[in-house]
């Protein structure tokens, strides 16, 4: 590998036009598919299988209107006033009907129509006033009446959708779209709002607030360019000039380009989520700049202490860093498709683009970075930094990081007693996380989102904020749903305690399916809520038996909790995967028993301390002002597996570096702990500058206008933090200086069964060397 790399390197070096052309087509490439397949992007997150999307999928065939997303818009009145008057009334009533004609809106009579003819055809036979006609009208009446919030009333006639709080402060418009809100055109948000507020005269003192189905979100704000800047930052501190900063930065930020672009290119045929191209500029930006670092650093630090040309020492640095950046990034890439074992389909989705980005980076380091060395030539390094490495040629090491190591090696049992310590007590809140799709709650007070719910909350209840949509089918297969088991239904709902209120929507027209709309008490996060849907779906719970139903339940709220609960049940599985792979891979690159069981215990304690810490901030509110949020909920359901497979290889990433530097020490004399301070010494400098970037490019996303993204920028920023400066270069230097040699203990047969990956390029020094050698006699004889 090492060989490969180096004639790659040198290739690259010789010949950079060929290199650069090559990748501006393929830029350009992906630059036209753009153009041709266009941008397609959404916000679905579904898990085929799950309770909620069975229901759905059912509703979709079965009954298709009954099967759109839930929206609402709130209004509300000065404070003091009230919405139900003269003048008010009729605006609001134009913009409830200016939105029923619009398209991709249900129309209620359309529904009727489909999902009630069955219902009404056994009510028109029906003597008036019997029961079994009207008891699903009158369970909703009776709730209704008893409940601090009633229908808007025109000329003695409700407002089909609205309903007005007890003191007319605050009115709710509920209404369904045809598809689900993922499918929907992006116009189709701004086109209803843009009915309402055009009903809706500015001066009749009326506000409206879309809900947060309809609020326009941004995943991307101004803040993350400020990481990218730290970053250059840190480039330039380490590497010394302007020319080899500049050089991972473009490289990574054409990595982006193209890995992100080609997603887009595709996302006409594949499904992507909105989050998934800002997770891989998140880790291609990341990644990136820290492998261009490492290969530029190693190439400086050749030409500044070997005295070697800028073209060999850019080819060797290739052939050694590369090799390490080789197996680095295949860690990573290995990490994220470890998450197609979960089957989970837009998690997938955003693994592989993120893998797909990293791969693209490890590409660019390995061939366009040297190829951009090629250009620079010996202005790699300047006039400056070639006589100040001069003068310091013989001055022993005694820098921080020197004295740092040193430290940790004289104290080693009790910095891994304090170490496990820290990290145990920041593991802590752990024990406490809760997972779920955030929702206005937890949204910044100046937001629609969450005015919008605390509107609703305030005027009807949470619940209002996380409607339940409920399918009953007849548990004898041959049976019928009439109204009045319907209503007999509706009133059984009703007594359940943590629900609001109960609304019959209609009965399918073969009469095996009754649609129910169902408002909880408490929001759509809440415990509380999921343990009522858990009631809902029992077979054997007293509401479907007293009915003769079985109950399905779906929508949004519905969705999420199954979502979440599927991705918790998953997480202990990927963590296993995630060990296993751990071991193997770094039993391969370090031919060592100790050092995959070391790496994998500090990677556990790390990421657990990094879970956390977001639980404290997040859900418990811990310094949430520092972090710009106003309230703490939920963590996002999917982000420990995501952070956990990210975190896992961008550990392992300065694990090699850092480990390999101290294997190289070992192997060329250096014995004890004399191995371990040699290759921290030469190691420190970079890892520590490559950590400081990734902190500050992932620490740019917690600033995002979107909670998803706040949260993954936190953790990732949290977990390299703790991993980089915590574990691996306080930690495992502590840890090997306890096992000393026998850090690098293989069984002999283990040993003849590995293949030697000569990831620190030994095999190529030595060979090169001789090659030297061989040159130098030919040259004096």
């Amino acid at each position: 590998m090492s060989t490969f790399l180096y004639k790659l390197g040198k290739a690259a070096y010789d010949k950079p036009w060929h290199f650069l052309v090559s990748w501006i087509i393929v830029l350009g490439i992906v630059v036209g598919m753009i153009g041709v397949n266009g941008i397609h992007s959404s916000s679905e997150m579904k898990i085929e299988g799950t309770e909620s999307q069975k229901v759905l999928d059912q509703l979709a065939a079965e009954l298709p209107a009954a099967s759109g997303g839930q929206a609402s818009i709130v209004f509300t009145a000065p404070e003091g006033e009230r919405l139900d008057t003269k003048e008010r009334i009729p605006l609001i009533q134009k913009a409830v009907n200016d939105v029923y004609q619009l398209e991709y809106v249900i129309n209620p009579a359309e529904l009727a129509a489909q999902a009630g003819a069955a219902a009404g055809d056994q009510a028109a036979q029906a003597p008036a006033g019997d029961a079994s006609a009207d008891a699903g009208k009158a369970a909703a009446a009776t709730q209704a009446a008893s409940a601090p919030y009633g229908p808007l009333i025109v000329d003695g006639v409700p407002v089909i959708g609205v309903m007005i709080s007890a003191d007319g402060s605050v009115a709710l418009f509920q209404f369904q779209f045809t598809v689900q809100q993922t499918s929907l055109p992006a116009s189709v948000p701004d086109t209803v709002m843009g009915a309402v507020t055009n009903a809706v005269q500015q001066d009749a003192g009326i506000t409206v607030i879309p809900s947060e189905s309809l609020a326009t979100k941004t995943a991307i704000g101004s803040t993350e360019a400020v990481g990218i800047v730290v970053a250059a930052v840190v480039l330039f501190i380490t590497l010394g000039s302007v020319v080899a900063a500049g050089l991972p930065l473009l490289t990574a930020l054409l990595g982006v380009a193209i890995s992100v672009g080609g997603a887009f290119a595709l996302s006409k045929f594949i499904h992507i989520n909105d989050i998934t191209p800002v997770l891989a500029i998140m880790v291609g930006l990341a990644v990136g700049i820290d492998y261009a670092l490492f290969i530029v650093n190693r190439q400086r630090r050749m030409i500044l202490d070997q005295r070697l040309s800028a073209r060999e020492a850019a080819s060797r640095a290739i052939g050694t860093a590369g090799s390490a950046v080789f197996f680095a990034g295949l860690t990573v890439i290995i990490a994220l498709c470890g998450m197609l074992v979960i089957g989970i389909g837009f998690l997938s989705t955003m693994a592989l683009v993120a893998a797909v980005s990293v791969f693209v980076n490890v590409l660019l380091a390995l061939t366009l970075l040297p190829a951009m060395l090629g250009f620079v030539g010996e202005r790699i390094c300047s006039a400056k930094a070639r006589s100040k490495s001069s003068a310091n040629a013989n001055k022993a090491g005694h820098g921080f990081a020197h004295r740092w190591v040193n430290g940790a090696v004289k104290f080693r049992w009790l910095i891994i007693v304090g170490v496990v310590a820290v990290l145990g007590v920041a593991a802590i809140p752990v024990t406490k996380m809760e997972l779920a799709i955030p929702s206005g709650a937890s949204a910044n007070l100046d937001t629609t989102q969450r005015q919008s719910y605390d509107a609703i909350s305030k005027g009807f209840g949470e619940g209002f904020n996380g409607p339940l949509l409920l399918v009953a089918e007849p548990q004898d297969a041959s049976g019928k749903i009439t109204p009045e088991i319907m209503g007999q239904l509706a009133q059984q709902l009703q007594t359940h305690e943590n629900v609001s209120l109960v609304n019959p929507m209609g009965i399918n027209q073969t009469g095996d399916m009754a649609i129910i709309s169902l408002i909880p008490k408490t929001g759509p996060t809440d415990e509380a809520t999921r343990k009522l849907v858990e009631d809902l779906r029992a077979p054997d719970s007293s509401l479907a038996k007293a009915a003769g139903v079985t109950i399905g339940v779906t929508g949004f709220t519905a969705i999420n909790i199954d979502m979440s609960s599927k991705l918790a049940e998953a997480f202990p599985l990927y963590i296993g995967i995630i060990v296993i792979l751990s071991i193997i891979i770094l039993l391969l690159v370090f031919r060592s028993v100790i050092i995959p069981i070391k790496a994998t215990v500090g990677f556990i304690l790390s990421i657990l301390a990094t879970f956390g810490l977001a639980t404290a901030v997040y859900q418990w509110g811990w310094l949430h002002a520092v972090f710009g949020f106003d309230t703490g909920g939920p963590l996002l359901s999917f982000m420990p597996i995501l952070v956990t497979g990210i975190l896992y290889g961008l550990a392992m990433d300065y694990q090699v570096f850092l480990v390999s530097s101290m294997r190289e020490a070992y192997v060329h004399g250096h014995k004890g702990t004399s191995s371990v301070v040699h290759g921290y010494d030469l190691a420190s400098r970079v890892v520590l500058a490559a950590a400081v970037i990734m902190v500050s490019v992932f620490a740019g996303f917690i600033f995002a206008p979107d909670a998803m993204i706040k949260q993954i920028g936190f953790a990732l920023a949290a977990g390299i933090l703790i991993d980089a400066f915590i574990v691996r270069m306080t930690l495992v230097p502590a840890v090997m200086a306890v096992f000393k040699d026998q850090a690098w203990w293989l069984p002999r047969w283990l040993d003849r069964l590995l293949p030697n990956l000569d990831v620190e390029g030994d095999k190529l020094i030595s060979k090169l060397n001789q090659q030297d050698s061989v040159s130098r006699k030919t040259k004096v004889g």
